[in-house]
């Protein structure tokens, strides 16, 4: 009797299944929160070219750039009812582990979608404060560099006449303005400072008109609390002030400094709680202050030579006595009048 032979490639094949069944298994890569890199997600309402959503969106992406989270967003959202959704499809079909974003005209909606998935961490700019287990605020507590941006303001001007234009009156905004203000008002008291309000968080062209109007009106500095007003300066050959990231490049030669928010310390808080596993819900105020790093004045780019040497001095001083706890920038965010 014939001894029948299997062929070879079925010998072959034998062996790597009983290998395979011999190996230890890899578990599959867990979903959400499970994963030893956490997933990021961040919903903005206005484009990320908008500096205060910009700010946030940079921190994450820092973050996901350094290995420390997987990163997605979307931005332009708008306030027509559409954060909702776009929250709901994000918390339902990516299950990420933290969502970031910006509240205030979306309040309402966000803060019911949170409370819908209390398993997933909520963090978003607010002036309101935190709710049940899973939603923390922020919001850019930039009123110290604001302040001794106003130090600066008050001792270049020229016609003693200063122009802001902000966003919308609200106490977040308010709170900056003024104490760009009371900067100002220390090293100048003569000095009138117009503010105009565009009611609108995203509006160059509008920033642009209002700022022309001030510079017609005589000022020779500008603080951009919004987005556009650079540009007006530049075309005026006027200096300028940036707000929330450094924004020389948009006006090299013209903008000075500027109050930067750092959303930094904040994310890498955040980062720390998810993974472990002790997110909370907060207000998160400090890590946006000077004395957590949240906070600080662009570099001059060089512009401090264009600045008197005692108001540096003093830009100095106040920047320690910040830092030391020695020395408070008023929290005042009652609407500041047209002009002051």
């Amino acid at each position: 009797m014939s001894i029948k032979r299997f062929p070879i490639f079925l010998v072959v094949a034998l062996l790597l299944v009983l290998a395979a069944a011999c190996a230890p298994q890899q578990a599959a890569e867990p979903a959400g929160g499970e994963s030893d890199v956490p997933f990021f997600y961040a919903a903005f309402a206005t484009p990320i070219e908008e500096p205060w959503d910009g700010v946030i969106h940079e921190a994450l992406q820092k973050a996901a750039d350094e290995g420390k989270i997987t990163y997605e967003y979307t931005d332009d959202i708008g306030y027509s009812g559409d954060m909702e959704r776009v929250l709901r499809e994000v918390a339902e079909q990516k299950k990420p582990d933290a969502i970031f974003g910006d509240a205030f005209g979306n309040e309402e909606a966000v803060r019911r979608v949170a409370a819908d998935y209390p398993e997933i961490a909520f963090v978003f700019g607010s002036g309101f404060g935190p709710a049940g287990d899973n939603f923390a605020v922020f919001d850019n507590w930039i009123h110290e560099p604001a302040y001794l941006s106003g130090l600066i303001a008050g001792g270049v001007t020229e016609s003693n006449v200063i122009g802001v234009v902000g966003g919308h009156p609200v106490p977040e905004v308010n709170r900056i303005i003024n104490a760009f203000i009371q900067g100002v008002k220390e090293v100048n008291p003569d000095a009138t400072v117009l503010v105009t309000f565009i009611n609108s968080w995203f509006d160059p062209a509008a920033a642009k008109e209002a700022a022309l109007s001030q510079i017609d009106a005589g000022a020779d500095v500008l603080f951009a609390e919004r987005f556009g007003v650079i540009e007006a300066a530049v075309e005026n050959d006027l200096f300028a002030f940036g707000n929330m990231s450094d924004q020389y490049d948009l006006g090299p030669d013209h903008v000075l400094t500027g109050p930067v928010w750092n959303m930094t310390p904040t994310v890498e808080y955040v980062i720390e709680q998810v993974k472990g596993g002790t997110f909370t819900s907060q207000d998160l105020k400090d890590f946006s202050m000077m004395g957590k790093g949240g906070a600080s004045l662009a570099p001059y780019h060089g512009m401090d030579a264009k600045i008197p040497q005692d108001i540096l001095d003093l830009v100095q001083q106040r920047q320690e006595e910040i830092l030391k706890g020695l020395f408070r920038v008023d929290i005042d965010e009652a609407a500041p009048a047209g002009s002051n």
